[in-house]
């Protein structure tokens, strides 16, 4: 199987258009987003794993295009809740997408929860599919951390103003999104992805 020439990102999530073009930018591929296209169709994602719904994302919008596409699917695990919100990250809360109140009800949960349980991590799979609908292969990156006690910075998107990777010594939404995509969870995933793609 040769590289592809072209691959769709299947997401229409601008933050994440972001880091995946900045992560691949050396890759000789040229990376189209969903705007590019009229009718994409909305994927359900109802699988019960981040690969599966990466997987399935990636397969209807391929078939949808009939191009090759690359879709992920990511979110936060935390230790304390029993792995929520997982799968449910982006509407943890209720509403789809809305980082405030997902932060909040996180806080609100954690409350009282001491340092030494307040281990979590992110995970992203990245999936690509061919044309035709067939998954090429999947990657996964892991991003450790804890849940900080509130929410402190400006940049990234998400959980990133609660996520507190020890090493890093403050949040992900104080860190620069150079700095964040060296060590976060896309960023693993993507730099596998891209050793992935350049193997084809």
């Amino acid at each position: 199987m040769t590289m592809p020439e072209t691959i769709v990102i299947g997401t229409g999530n601008a933050h994440k258009v972001v880091e995946i073009r900045d992560a691949l930018r050396s890759v000789p591929v040229k990376l189209l987003d969903l705007t590019a296209f009229a009718d994409v169709p909305e994927v359900i994602e109802d699988r019960d794993s981040f690969a599966g719904n990466a997987s399935k994302k990636a397969c209807e919008i391929a078939q949808a295009l009939g191009c090759w596409v690359m879709a992920d699917d990511s979110g936060l695990v935390v230790d304390a809740l029993g792995g929520a919100p997982g799968i449910y990250s982006a509407r943890y809360a209720g509403e789809h997408g809305d980082y405030k109140a997902n932060n909040e009800k996180l806080l609100r949960e954690m409350a009282g929860v001491p340092e030494e349980k307040r281990g979590a991590r992110f995970v992203c799979v990245i999936a690509l599919a061919d044309p035709v609908g067939k998954v090429a292969f999947t990657v996964e990156g892991i991003f450790e951390g804890k849940i900080a006690q509130k929410e402190i910075g400006e940049n990234g998107f998400g959980y990133d103003p609660v996520f507190y990777p020890p090493e890093q010594g403050r949040t992900v939404a104080e860190m620069t999104l150079e700095e964040k995509n060296r060590v976060s969870h896309r960023a693993l995933a993507l730099k596998a992805f891209r050793k992935r793609l350049l193997g084809m």
